[in-house]
């Protein structure tokens, strides 16, 4: 797969930032970037759905737009679509929340591609097994998605629970990761 921005752009009120929309075997995956860290991604091409999941401390925020380095992020999806699951955990991530919720968000990172873990997992995990809804919001709050990787967490029952970006493509995630999905 090759990256290629569809429609390069910035909301007005995050200067400094560069929104860039590609196009992946899963449709389009459009990500708020800034200083070479990625604020917010997602399945869709409208920047709208992406831009309320940034905390507004950021969204707040001025960044230097000569700073912008999107093309290793664009690099680094290409290379998981084309095989390579661990591209995305080199991509810098910025995302602000409590202590629980930020420390849930890096232990997001460290799991790994074609071994999903439950929430109860999830939430051990993350250092307190009685924290399950916590774990679970630390995924639906999750604005970076693809990068910090909350497709990975499913229901202790084995079925897939909830993903903003929906159900079919949560399990094309986790069948391509678990290799039985053809890459791109």
């Amino acid at each position: 797969m090759t990256a290629s921005p569809i429609a390069p752009a910035a909301p007005p009120f995050l200067r400094g930032t560069t929104t860039t929309t590609i196009d992946t075997p899963d449709g389009a995956f459009t990500m708020i970037e800034a200083e070479g860290t990625v604020l917010a991604s997602g399945w869709t091409d409208l920047v709208d759905e992406l831009t309320g999941q940034i905390h507004p401390s950021i969204r707040s925020a001025e960044f230097d737009p000569a700073a912008s380095a999107v093309q290793p992020i664009l690099d680094a999806v290409a290379r998981y679509y084309d095989g390579d699951f661990d591209a995305i955990r080199t991509v810098p991530v910025r995302q602000v929340s409590g202590p629980f919720r930020t420390h849930a968000w890096d232990v997001l990172r460290g799991v790994e591609p074609g071994a999903p873990v439950t929430y109860l997992q999830y939430a051990e995990r993350a250092g307190n097994p009685t924290a399950i809804r916590a774990a679970a919001a630390a995924c639906a709050k999750n604005a970076a998605a693809l990068f910090v990787p909350c497709h990975r967490i499913i229901r202790t029952d084995g079925t897939l629970g909830g993903f903003r970006w929906g159900l079919a493509l949560k399990q094309r995630l986790l069948d391509r990761e678990g290799g039985r999905l053809p890459v791109a």
